[in-house]
């Protein structure tokens, strides 16, 4: 069955989100939930990064029952754009999983590039004022309280804790930032303050939107690239993507 462009540009070309389809897919998740039905919605912030697994559900569609059904939705890059793109889809049609994959930098050099992971814990890295004593964040500034439901000691904590043992990968903790970190001393503060593996640009979004509406959720990422490192030579997008999008495969393969 071919996937069905579905309304709104492409974000790639700066449009509003893009659903790109829906494809009836195998129910792996029906042992998890127990649900005869389920729909399950897979996101990213660039059609590239799941690009491969989109192309493997439509070459295996007719393999797969009709009782699961899978949603693919391209957010845009961002904590804004994922935020709003997330709640109208909600809006329109309330998923039973949300499952969102991408890239992201890693803030160890001693862990090897285009590994794959699973986000435990995500939080809003840059919300807040960086002043002569140190950076602050909302929390710190008493603007948010650190247990304010959905947040926990300042993290927004993934508590579905089946879903992420499903995968069997590391489950790691991961920060988001608007604007990607580059220098040394700011990689200091992130590192001794919240002390995180990975740094996305949506996480937190999908973290949070969720979490509120009650949605069962996992966040999955590869590292492409060492935080800091801007030198693109020295990065491995293609192999990160290439092993993001195995996963993918592979774990829909296994519960099939």
């Amino acid at each position: 069955m071919a996937v069905p462009a579905v309304g709104g540009e492409d974000t790639a070309h700066g449009g509003p989100p893009w659903l790109v389809g829906t494809i009836l897919m195998h129910p792996y998740f029906q042992s998890l939930f127990n649900y005869r039905y389920m729909n399950c919605l897979f996101i990213a912030a660039t059609i590239a990064e799941i690009k491969p697994f989109i192309n493997y559900c439509r070459i295996n569609n007719e393999k797969i029952p009709a009782n699961f059904e899978i949603d693919f939705l391209i957010t845009g890059v961002g904590m804004l754009q994922t935020t709003y793109s997330l709640t109208r889809h909600f809006y329109i049609k309330k998923p039973d999983l949300v499952i969102q994959a991408g890239v992201a930098g890693c803030f160890d050099k001693k862990q090897e590039l285009t590994k794959t992971w699973i986000v435990k814990k995500d939080l809003m890295a840059d919300l807040g004022v960086d002043e002569k004593e140190g950076y602050s964040d909302v929390f710190d500034l008493k603007l948010i309280k650190p247990n304010n439901p959905p947040f926990s000691k300042k993290w927004l904590f993934n508590p579905y804790h089946h879903l992420i043992d499903s995968f069997q990968i590391p489950s790691v903790s991961a920060i988001s930032v608007n604007e990607i970190t580059t220098s040394k001393k700011r990689i200091a503060v992130l590192k001794v303050k919240y002390d995180p593996l990975l740094e996305s640009m949506e996480g937190a979004a999908l973290h949070y939107t969720c979490l509120k509406e009650n949605i069962p959720f996992i966040q999955i990422r590869s590292t492409s690239n060492y935080i800091g490192e801007r030198n693109k030579l020295k990065w491995k997008l293609k192999e990160a993507l290439k092993n993001l999008n195995l996963e993918l495969i592979q774990f829909v393969e296994l519960n099939s």
